[in-house]
């Protein structure tokens, strides 16, 4: 454990002395810190069920950043040291492949959480400024903050494995971002298929990460969704792996 903490530091100083870490931090926070006040305003003028966690966490101006992120954050994971040739000085510590990939893919999902804890202090701030809670119920927030998390690891994985594949930072963002989005809209295909389609609609709920938010935005937890990114996320990792000791060998 000793080694990866020491990978796992080293990957989380490497992010943080990058410009491109800052800049991703100040948009991110400035469009969620947008998206929490159009959801407050919106609701103010709009009589309704729907709580400001629901709103928050459901709209076009938290998906958007959302999405968009994990080619950003990912893209130089494996790509900059292939590129540098600071792969094979790594590989000469006696460090394993596997501690290696996890290692930064870790790293990179750290940095990822790190930019959502922000976002904690606008419902802390609401509740102070009108004595009103943002949920229902705790579990409302802890659904949703789950579900970042889950959808963050595969998205990530995802990232990460874009990474190993090529030795240019614009092409795995390119890859990354195309693999996500095509992913993503796959899972909006439940909310435009016809009720008659119901074991097609039942299939793409799996991959509809706007059904699962709204689902545990409410405080309704299902085990199928936290199956599949945990299964999923697996799966990723260990091709990644795979491709960067291809890589490796190969070069």
């Amino acid at each position: 454990m000793r080694k990866f903490h020491t990978l796992l530091g080293r990957e989380m100083a490497a992010a943080f002395h990058q410009p491109l870490a800052f800049v991703v931090l100040f948009f991110f926070l400035l469009i969620t810190g947008f998206n929490f006040h159009a959801g407050v305003s919106l609701l103010n003028h709009a009589a309704g069920s729907t709580t400001v966690v629901e709103a928050f966490f459901n709209t076009i101006y938290f998906w958007f950043p959302f999405v968009l992120v994990f080619p950003l954050i990912t893209m130089r994971v494996f790509a900059e040291e292939a590129k540098l040739g600071t792969v094979e000085t790594l590989m000469t510590a006696p460090v394993r492949d596997g501690q290696v990939v996890f290692a930064k893919y870790a790293g990179a999902l750290m940095f990822f959480l790190i930019l959502w804890v922000p976002s904690l202090l606008y419902f802390v701030v609401f509740q102070q400024v009108t004595s009103m809670s943002a949920a229902g119920a705790v579990g409302s927030y802890l659904g949703a903050y789950a579900m970042i998390l889950l959808i963050g690891m595969l998205y990530t994985a995802i990232g990460c494995l874009a990474s190993a594949m090529t030795d240019n930072q614009i092409v795995a963002a390119v890859i990354a971002f195309a693999a996500i989005l095509g992913l993503f809209f796959l899972g909006l295909l439940s909310l435009f298929l016809p009720a008659s389609g119901a074991l097609l609609r039942e299939v793409t709920y799996y991959f509809s990460p706007v059904q699962h938010m709204m689902d545990f935005s409410r405080g309704i937890f299902d085990t199928r969704p936290v199956v599949f990114y945990l299964s999923s996320t697996a799966v990723v990792l260990f091709c990644t792996f795979h491709v960067f000791q291809y890589r490796r060998w190969r070069s």
